[in-house]
């Protein structure tokens, strides 16, 4: 029977969110809980008029009983509202679960994993699906500047979901993608990641291996096999495989070459089995969005997309927040921010931003919050992942605890350390203990023309709302 009343316990959570989000549009009644909410969305949830709850409380379920409560990969077997969910027998679900029994049945799952790359690929998919006429289904972890938001009520045949290898809940712990039922598959990265479940690099292959078996014989694997870890990872694909990247050799697949940056975004050619195609334009920068517009243009086309109406697409779309959104520009000054927190995405966005402000001076700010980016693991990663960055600015992280279930973390990562590396390679760095002291230093030191960089996946103190404050009526002079 079709729940009337659904409740998500750990609700802010990008997924979460616009799951909830999605199930309201359809009419459903939605409330939700949560500890810390914070934009972009806190503001997705209120606009949409879903309730929040602030903290986990049993009498969130028990004073009024939903039909179905959503639980979070976030939520430990300890919260007390999750405890008092599976304890009254209320019916609940993992994330992924409820996704694909209430919102999924009778679409063709269109499934985008990878270590990176998820949301700008899985928003891009959308978009060219949206923009061609196919009118599909969509929900991502973040929030698509095409369509206002994070999920799309569709009439057409395809559901296009970001598909998170991270694992699915505390009552099951197998990674999220693979309850997805992906009948069209695209892995753009495969790289260590999410070290608080996975041991190793082979730990998180067997994952991506697992979901590769999975596909059905008349699937499409769409893969950036120029990457080592995708190429382990695809080698035995039961289904059609489709490789893409760029600058890759003539051959069979898509690929892209003659890169060209410029104001409007970057140009560039892009080829199908060796054969010149198309010449396009993406409104972004950096060489890792063009090869996730690749990926895209090759999904949608093993879809039934013309190429010519794909490409045709391509400069309309609008990205994602979160993904080198500027955020204001005071006195000459812009702030970006941007969600990289794994050492390749850092370097791939530095690259990116340096190549479309090119003149300027480039300071990245850089926040390591997420549970691998607080341990050793990417110390040395780190020190060359900022490298075309005039300035770095690194956050102190408190010394909290790490939560592991692969084994006690002994060793975190330094951000003075880190300092130590990136001055050694002739960067000036500098740490700070956090956002705070940062737009304090900030202020003194930016200078009309400057571009501030900033990285993190969390909220980051607001830091992006108080630098633009700071640096109006604060803002040093030129030297």
């Amino acid at each position: 029977m079709r729940p009337r009343h659904v409740h998500f316990v750990a609700i802010a959570g990008a997924g979460m969110g616009s799951l909830a989000g999605l199930l309201k549009a359809r009419g459903l009644e939605v409330t939700g809980s949560d500890e810390n909410v914070y934009p972009p969305m806190s503001t997705s949830l209120e606009r949409w008029g879903i309730p929040v709850t602030q903290g986990f409380r049993p009498e969130n379920v028990l004073e009024r009983r939903p039909d179905l409560v959503v639980i979070g990969n976030a939520v430990r077997p300890s919260n007390p509202e999750a405890r008092a969910v599976i304890e009254s027998g209320i019916p609940y679900r993992s994330f992924p679960d409820a996704l694909y029994e209430i919102a999924m049945p009778g679409k063709h799952p269109v499934v985008i994993a990878g270590t990176h790359g998820k949301t700008t690929t899985t928003s891009l998919v959308a978009w060219l699906l949206a923009a061609t006429g196919r009118d599909p289904s969509l929900l991502v972890g973040g929030i698509a500047a095409n369509f206002d938001g994070s999920f799309l009520l569709g009439e057409g045949p395809h559901f296009v979901v970001e598909g998170d290898e991270y694992d699915t809940a505390f009552f099951d712990k197998t990674p999220k993608f693979l309850h997805y039922g992906a009948q069209t598959l695209l892995i753009s990265s495969v790289e260590f990641d999410h070290a608080d479940i996975y041991r190793d690099l082979d730990h998180v292959k067997q994952a991506f291996r697992t979901l590769v078996s999975r596909l059905p014989a008349s699937g499409t694997l769409v893969a950036a096999t120029s990457h080592a870890g995708v190429a382990d990872v695809v080698d035995k694909a039961p289904c059609r495989l489709v490789p893409y990247g760029v600058g890759e050799p003539a051959g069979s697949g898509f690929a892209a070459d003659s890169l060209e940056a410029g104001p409007e975004g970057t140009r560039f050619q892009l080829r199908v089995d060796g054969v010149d195609v198309a010449r396009a334009l993406l409104p972004m920068h950096g060489r890792h969005n063009v090869e996730n517009a690749v990926g895209a243009l090759a999904v949608v086309a093993s879809l039934g997309v013309p190429l010519r109406d794909a490409v045709a697409a391509l400069p309309g779309f609008r990205g994602v927040k979160r993904r080198q959104e500027v955020r204001g520009e005071v006195n000459g000054i812009t702030v970006i921010d941007d969600f990289a927190h794994h050492p390749t995405a850092v370097r791939e966005t530095v690259a990116g931003l340096r190549e479309r402000h090119r003149g300027r001076r480039l300071v990245s700010i850089f926040e390591p919050r997420t549970n691998t980016s607080r341990r050793r693991v990417f110390q040395e990663d780190y020190a060359r992942a900022f490298d075309g960055s005039d300035c770095v600015i690194v956050a102190r992280v408190a010394d909290a605890p790490i939560y592991s279930a692969t084994g006690e973390v002994t060793e975190r990562f330094s951000a003075d350390e880190l300092v130590g590396d990136l001055q050694a390679r002739g960067l000036d760095a500098m740490a700070l203990d956090g956002p705070d002291a940062i737009v304090e230093h900030l202020a003194r030191f930016a200078k009309p023309g400057d571009v501030l960089l900033v990285m993190s996946n969390g909220a980051f103190g607001n830091i992006w709302e108080k630098l633009l404050a700071r640096l109006g009526p604060a803002l040093a002079l030129p030297a």
